[in-house]
Order: C-alpha cells, then sequence, then structure tokens
C-alpha cells in the first residue's frame, strides 16, 4: 500500500468579487480534485489550537499526526534542521529574516536615508527578489563582524535564515516582520526577557548592511536593498516521536520550503533535495508531482508541499490564483494520480488551508481522503471549501487524519 499526502498551502481563500462571489477554488477547474472529492471523504478538519495563533507550518505538523501544542517549537528550530544546523539542548534559534525599511522622513531616498531603527522608518517587510549568492554574501558580512562562540548565522534560501544563540534565552516577544508590514519600527523590535541582545543585533546589522556592495548593485538594478537582519521564531530544538516508530511506514517529504522540510526532518521523515524541485517560490509544481512519484517507488509515504508563489500573495490577484490552483491540481495532483494508477492499491489525502495569514484560533482545513484507483470526476460535488464545510459529518480533528489514512480496512 502507498500513501501520499498533498499540501496546497494557501489555497483556501475567502469569496472574491472579481471571481462573481467564488473562492479561487470554486472558480478554477480541478477535474482531480474534485476526483477525490467525490469518490471519497470530503469535509473539513479543525486544529487543536485552544485559541493559539496557528499557522499553516502548524496545519501540517497537525496532519502528520503531532499535536502542534505540544510539539511546534518555533519557525527558528525548524529552518535549522532543514539547514542541517544541530542545536545543542539550551541552544535558540532564531528565524533570521532580511527585510526591506522605509524611510517616511521626506527625503529624495526613501531606501537609502536609514541611519537607525527609529522613528520616521517603517517596515516593508522581507526582502524580494533575493538571489542566493546575494543572501550569502551579505549575511557572511555579518557573520564576520558579529558572530561569535555564542552567535552564529547559517544561510538559508531568499530573504530567510537561521541565527543560533548558544545557551540563549527564548521568552522575548518577536513580532513576525509580515505583521510588521507598514508599522514603525520601534514598535515591533523585540521586546522583554533578552530583547537587549536581539535589539543590539539588529541594530548592528543596519550598519554593515545598509551600504554594502550588495545593496549598491541592488539600486542600480532598481530592486530594494537589505537594510538589516529582523530576528523573531525563535525556539529550540525538539525531540519528536518518530514518525516511522508511531506508524510502522517510511515517509519523505517534497518540498523547497525549509519549515517544512525541516517538520518532516524532525518527525524522522527524509527530504528531497530542494535543488531537485528547482523553485523557491512554491511554482514549480511539476517537479514536485514527478518527485512524488519516483520516491513512492522507494517509500511506503510521501508529503508533498506546494504554495502560491510569494508574488500572487502580495499582488492579491485573484485570477492569478485561480491559475495557480489549476496549476496545483494538473501538475501536482495529476501526475501523483497517474503514476499511483501504476503502483497498485494507494489512499490519499489532500488538504488546502490559508496557508501564509495567521489565524487566532482555529484554522478550518478543506480536506479529502481517498482510496484508489479512481476513476475520472464526473458531475458532482466539487473540492472547495463550500462544499466542504455543507458536510453534515461536521468538523474532523485535524491531527487524527493521519491515522484515518493509514487505517487499513
Amino acid at each position: 500500500m502507498k500513501y501520499v499526502v498533498l499540501h496546497g498551502d494557501g489555497l483556501i481563500s475567502g469569496p472574491r468579487k472579481e471571481l462573481g462571489g467564488k473562492t479561487a477554488l470554486q472558480a478554477a477547474a480541478t477535474p482531480n480534485m474534485d476526483a477525490l472529492a467525490q469518490q471519497g471523504e470530503l469535509g473539513v478538519a479543525g486544529m487543536p489550537a485552544d485559541g493559539q495563533a496557528v499557522t499553516s507550518g502548524m496545519v501540517q505538523l497537525a496532519v502528520l499526526g503531532y499535536d502542534p501544542r505540544k510539539w511546534y517549537p518555533g519557525a527558528g528550530p525548524l529552518e535549522a534542521a532543514s539547514l542541517g544546523v544541530t542545536l545543542g539542548e539550551h541552544d535558540v534559534a532564531f528565524r533570521c529574516s532580511m527585510v526591506t525599511l522605509r524611510s517616511n522622513a521626506g527625503g529624495k531616498d526613501a531606501y537609502g536615508e536609514i541611519k537607525k531603527l527609529a522613528p520616521p522608518v517603517t517596515v516593508e517587510g522581507e526582502t524580494d527578489q533575493l538571489g542566493v549568492e546575494e543572501a550569502r554574501e551579505l549575511l557572511e558580512a555579518v557573520n564576520e563582524q558579529l558572530g561569535s562562540e555564542t552567535i552564529q548565522f547559517y544561510p538559508g534560501t531568499g530573504s530567510r535564515h537561521v541565527m543560533v544563540w548558544v545557551n540563549g534565552k527564548l521568552k522575548a516577544a518577536c513580532l513576525d516582520p509580515r505583521e510588521a508590514i507598514g508599522k514603525p519600527v520601534g514598535d515591533c523590535l523585540p521586546a522583554g526577557d533578552g530583547s537587549d541582545i536581539l535589539r543590539k543585533l539588529m541594530d548592528a546589522s543596519l550598519v554593515i548592511l545598509r551600504d554594502h556592495p550588495v545593496n549598491d548593485e541592488r539600486r542600480k538594478d532598481g530592486l530594494k536593498p537589505v537594510h538589516c537582519l529582523w530576528l523573531w521564531g525563535q525556539g529550540r530544538a525538539s525531540r519528536w516521536p518518530k514518525f516511522s516508530d508511531q506508524h510502522r511506514v517510511s515517509g519523505l517529504v517534497v518540498a523547497t520550503n525549509d519549515v517544512r522540510r525541516g517538520i518532516g526532518m524532525c518527525a524522522g521523515l527524509d527530504a528531497v533535495d530542494p535543488a531537485k524541485i528547482v523553485a523557491n517560490d512554491g511554482s514549480d509544481f511539476l517537479s514536485r508531482g514527478q518527485a512524488a512519484v519516483q520516491e513512492l517507488a522507494k517509500k511506503d509515504l510521501v508529503y508533498v508541499h506546494a504554495e502560491l508563489p510569494s508574488a500572487v500573495v502580495a499582488g492579491g490577484d485573484a485570477k492569478a490564483a485561480v491559475k495557480v490552483v489549476e496549476e496545483f491540481d494538473k501538475r501536482i495532483v495529476g501526475t501523483v494520480l497517474d503514476g499511483l494508477a501504476k503502483a497498485g492499491p494507494y489512499r490519499i489525502l489532500l488538504f488546502c488551508d490559508r496557508g501564509r495569514m495567521k489565524s487566532d484560533g482555529p484554522q478550518p482545513v478543506t480536506y479529502a481522503l481517498c482510496g484508489g484507483p479512481l476513476q475520472k470526476a464526473k458531475s458532482g460535488r466539487r473540492f472547495n471549501e463550500v462544499e466542504a464545510a455543507a458536510v453534515k459529518d461536521g468538523a474532523r480533528d485535524a491531527s487524527r487524519l493521519m491515522n484515518r489514512l493509514l487505517a487499513q480496512g
């Protein structure tokens, strides 16, 4: 028996005026996902959150069968695991984002007149279009001047990297830079125990990066500069029960996102080399579907993650989101189903969530659970938020979906 989990990160949305009041899933043509909805179990699954803020990473953790209230350590240690960074018992890993700031002082250059992390500077968010070599060069410059026996920086992908504070403090209040967009930078800096060290590091990174040659080249090319490092998402290494010990199946994660890969690796699953999937923005769906099919020849279970490209999220283009949903259906779901047709009996779990958005309470997940082989989709119910919510059985617990997927008979 083969098992597949397909995660559409960010495919859930609200109704959009541009789509005639439909969601992206409702407006898209999704014959493969519809086949799962028609021939399997369709519904919604709630998160065991107890009112805490829910992220998409926590949803993934729950679907793998781990209660996020107990096991989610924060984005920092998960990214560290993905990058192969070993943490000591008392080490604290921070997500280290490269961000762009903006001066509202009224000068000629809103991006070049920033001298310190104080008014009238606001946060624009994580820096876009940042190449691997650019980011590495900037991070090396910071590590050369700020790195020590207790502070080390490790390169990740794009604008997201990792800082490890050996025997560091854990409880500072640190804000996700996406939540700081448009706000005065002084209102968004770390606060509480250990925040003095974090603020000093962020201040020092501004001095190192703002006039770095990489930023000079970015300005010449019409790109926004990297102003400083933003520290957040901290946590200590989490020692989870191994997935294979609990379920007696071998598994693997197909993802480029470091948090997604880190969750799988912390659970004891293998992970496909991101270079084999090519794109870092979630847009290269076909290579993910093909990688999943190849790995199913070696593994019992494959977990495939794909998300809305950052440009689509930032642009808020509803029609572009519909196109991504259709690509997900064709390139990932369709490719996997075609491959599974030659692999014998299988069971497949498809679920979609709201992705990068945070929720202050339970975040419902739309899912379909089905055994194969499947027939082609016919007229009937479709895979989307509205039809899933209309199922009379009510919401299930997302952390129990894995047991349902692996249940025999």
